[in-house]
């Protein structure tokens, strides 16, 4: 089994301690989005094939890291990093900082366990096409020797993305949009050659009908990878998280409303406040990252909107 942990939280960031004393208690428990279901997840190695973390800042948990692979556990950090303005990012760590966290992960794991997410792209008049490419490609020249891939992605506008940037438009005094498809398509584009020039490989996450000539479809929860990492065969069968996802299969131990960075963009948070709440009532020590039923309407509210990037 892959373990993802977690395209509905950063677990790195904000949930670390209580990740390592899951695994050290070999398992947590989880609860199902879709129709609320709690199910117990082991974590021991006789049941992990490997990890993929999703993440805007893993210092926090850089001794975990080196706790697990002491352990024995392969691991991919799936490590986001846009450089937008603070109104639409308002608590990620510095570029700077990231940087050179994503400089120190590669560094001790090789760069095979780093792949850098520019994720989503998101077309604002604080972050117009022009600025993506320049951003994108200051990005690329300083993450070429970390990395080997760049996975690419258009902000999916679910109600809740357009309320939260709605309302951060309003109190910082800037407009968005959701470009038309084609669009899209030139930025992307423009984006792959520039990784291209950088050597590495551009891929796009679950948006088929974006994808154009040098852009291959992302899969992020990859088993080869994690073969790759491991030294030994790594398998599981494609399953879609959804349309035109390409990851294996894998569990999820995260919880939707618990990140607190306050990105506008967010798939996974309704309003920042709410995540806020249920990151301030967390308990380091429980089975669940967040207590069942902790989270305000019902657990069917994010049936649709699935995972979208990082």
């Amino acid at each position: 089994m892959i373990v993802s942990a977690s395209y509905r939280t950063d677990i790195p960031a904000f949930y670390g301690d209580w990740f390592l004393g899951r695994v050290a208690e070999g398992g947590c428990r989880t609860v199902n989005p879709y129709n609320g279901r709690e199910s117990e997840l082991r974590l021991d190695l006789d049941h992990v094939d490997g990890i993929v973390f999703w993440t805007r800042n893993a210092a926090p948990f850089l001794a975990g890291l080196e706790a697990l692979a002491a352990a024995g556990y392969p691991f991919v950090v799936q490590y986001t990093l846009t450089g937008y303005p603070r109104p639409l990012e308002r608590s990620v760590a510095p570029v700077e900082a990231s940087i050179e966290t994503m400089r120190r992960i590669s560094r001790r794991y090789g760069p095979r366990a780093l792949v850098w997410r520019y994720d989503p792209v998101m077309l604002s008049s604080l972050t117009p096409a022009d600025w993506h490419r320049e951003t994108f490609s200051g990005l690329a020249r300083d993450l070429a020797d970390c990395t080997d891939e760049v996975v690419l992605s258009f902000v999916q506008v679910y109600a809740k993305t357009r309320a939260n940037s709605d309302r951060a438009a309003e109190r910082f005094g800037f407009t968005w949009w959701d470009p038309a498809p084609e669009e899209k398509r030139a930025l992307l584009q423009d984006l792959g050659e520039i990784a291209r020039d950088a050597g590495l490989t551009a891929s796009l996450c679950a948006q088929p009908e974006l994808l154009g000539p040098g852009l291959g479809e992302a899969r992020c929860i990859d088993a080869a990878r994690l073969t790759d990492l491991a030294g030994r065969p790594v398998t599981a069968e494609a399953k879609a998280n959804r349309p035109g996802c390409r990851c294996a299969r894998s569990r999820d131990v995260g919880a939707y409303d618990t990140c607190p960075h306050g990105c506008v963009y967010c798939y996974a948070v309704r309003r920042p406040e709410i995540a806020k709440r249920r990151y301030q009532a967390h308990d380091p020590t429980g089975a669940f990252l967040a207590a069942p039923g902790s989270s305000p309407g019902s657990p069917l509210a994010v049936k649709a909107e699935g995972k979208s990037g990082a």
